[in-house]
């Protein structure tokens, strides 16, 4: 009935968003004939889940299937980056900012039966730190202790002060599972969100089917399918063909204009959080001198880059902050422009010649177009960048995230507000800076003010240390069938919120 409800509602205000256009005779949802509206929605995406599993496997693919599809938590973050009450419907905060007290929403399940109460908070938050090894455990660090109150109460008690720790209970770590829903979490989800896993076929498909027992307002599609492709040029041609519905973040940008002047068509270019990194591993014996690695930051024409991955769509941020970050920094993407001849000198101070580095990166489309222009440009200043392509997420996750076992990769960093993560020494990039560490932890417990400066001058030392080359900020441009309402235009989280999307 709820669903019923709501199909009205968005016919109704469709209805009139066309009346108001002069457009009475359409109708939306239904066609004349008095069919049933189309609640089936197929959406194709590049990077495919390993599992189902993200408390133990690295990577965006499983949290945008599942967060806030199938996994909720406390909060959420809006399309617009602002954190929302989800399960939670109201907070308080103490005056020193140690003490949370969450109302949570009565009457909840999980998709088992299971009851959802302050007791599946504690449960779910003190997992983290014993049994999550991916998407951020560290994010929970400064939970010092976790009170049910009362069924619809949790109380939540920081060790210090936090920024942070809010924001990044909207991602992953935020997420609730009940205790007799974690057997398998690899191939079983068990949340309290709207949809269900009907089906999963590795590197094929997954299906999501509408949960009966939804406490929120359900969503208009009853279920919704996610296509994995190899290819984008397969990706856009079932869209052409009608095969799918939906591309979310559209990879090789050469293929949009296609559709810009096709009216059965929309393009909805958004603001995303996915930096695409040129990756050096700073404790191995290619790049452990900054000299070394600040040649390949003058080495690289960023923009050349941009251009042949992206057929120029995206911005240079030469740091690993987005500008919808309140610490963004403008003037990083000037600081190291193109000069190889730069790129010489510091390599001859630094003693090396005829350097030869292991280059591996993921199939994706973006990195294997990048990674032939670092490889041109890498060998006009006598390095040579030995390209190996790598299967993602499988074989990537294993060689390079977690064996470190390369010099150098290109890959996209979705995660939001990710810098903290990437100077922890060891995370697969080995960037070691106590200065810069200290720095973060002196941020996340200052005021507001002082966390903004703080950060500031953290990610400008990364990027001056050039832990990282930072070669630019992937758009978000998703393609959608023209009836298509409420698709996420922007890509403030890992998630691909599917519950505002209706026909």
């Amino acid at each position: 009935m709820r669903a019923l409800t709501r199909r009205r509602v968005v016919a109704s205000i469709s209805t009139a968003i066309l009346a108001s256009l002069g457009l009475v005779g359409c109708s939306v949802g239904t066609a004349s004939t008095g069919t049933e509206p189309d609640t089936s929605l197929t959406v194709g995406l590049l990077a495919t889940p390993g599992n189902l599993d993200y408390t133990t496997t690295a990577g965006a693919a499983i949290p945008q299937a599942l967060l806030y599809n199938v996994y909720e938590g406390l909060v959420k973050l809006d399309n617009d980056g602002t954190i929302m009450p989800l399960l939670a419907k109201s907070w308080t905060v103490s005056e020193d900012g140690l003490v949370y007290d969450f109302q949570l929403n009565k009457g909840v399940t999980f998709s088992d039966g299971s009851p959802f109460t302050a007791a599946s908070v504690k449960f779910s938050l003190e997992r983290v730190k014993d049994n999550w090894t991916a998407n951020g455990p560290a994010y929970l660090d400064p939970i010092a202790q976790i009170e049910v109150v009362s069924d619809s109460q949790a109380r939540i008690t920081l060790s210090k002060p936090s920024n942070s720790w809010l924001f990044n209970m909207s991602g992953p770590v935020g997420s609730m599972f009940t205790e007799s829903g974690i057997a398998d979490l690899a191939t079983d989800a068990v949340g309290t969100g709207p949809y269900t896993v009907s089906s999963f076929k590795k590197g094929d498909s997954l299906v999501l089917a509408t949960n009966a027992d939804y406490w929120g307002e359900a969503p208009y599609m009853s279920d919704v399918t996610l296509r994995y492709f190899t290819d984008a040029t397969a990706q856009t041609n079932a869209l052409l063909s009608g095969d799918i519905s939906l591309i979310s973040g559209i990879s090789q940008f050469q293929l949009v204009d296609q559709f810009k002047s096709n009216a059965d068509f929309q393009v909805l270019e958004g603001a995303s959080t996915g930096e695409v990194t040129l990756s050096m591993n700073n404790a191995g014996a290619a790049f452990s001198d900054v000299r070394v690695r600040q040649a390949v930051m003058y080495a690289i024409d960023r923009q050349a880059v941009l251009d042949t991955a992206n057929s120029g769509y995206g911005l240079l941020i030469g740091s690993m902050v987005p500008p919808t970050d309140p610490w963004y920094d403008a003037s990083l993407a000037d600081l190291y422009p193109y000069d190889p001849d730069k790129a010489i000198e510091l390599l001859d101070q630094a003693g090396v010649s005829d350097l030869s580095v292991a280059f591996k990166i993921p199939n994706l489309p973006y990195a294997v177009a990048g990674a032939q222009v670092v490889k041109d440009q890498l060998d006009k200043v006598g390095i040579t960048a030995n390209v190996t392509v790598l299967e993602f997420p499988a074989v990537w996750l294993d060689e390079v995230f977690a064996n470190h076992d390369y010099d150098m990769s290109l890959i996209m960093h979705s995660e939001p507000r990710d810098a903290t993560s990437f100077a922890v020494p060891s995370y697969y990039a080995a960037y070691d800076s106590p200065e810069v560490i200290a720095k973060f932890a002196q941020a996340d417990a200052a005021d507001a003010a002082t966390h903004v400066e703080l950060m500031r001058e953290a990610t400008r030392t990364m990027t001056e240390e050039a832990a990282a080359n930072w070669l630019y900020l992937q758009p978000a441009i998703s393609l959608a069938e023209a009836d298509l309402l409420g698709v996420p235009k922007n890509s403030p989280s890992l998630a691909l919120d599917l519950s505002t999307i209706a026909r």
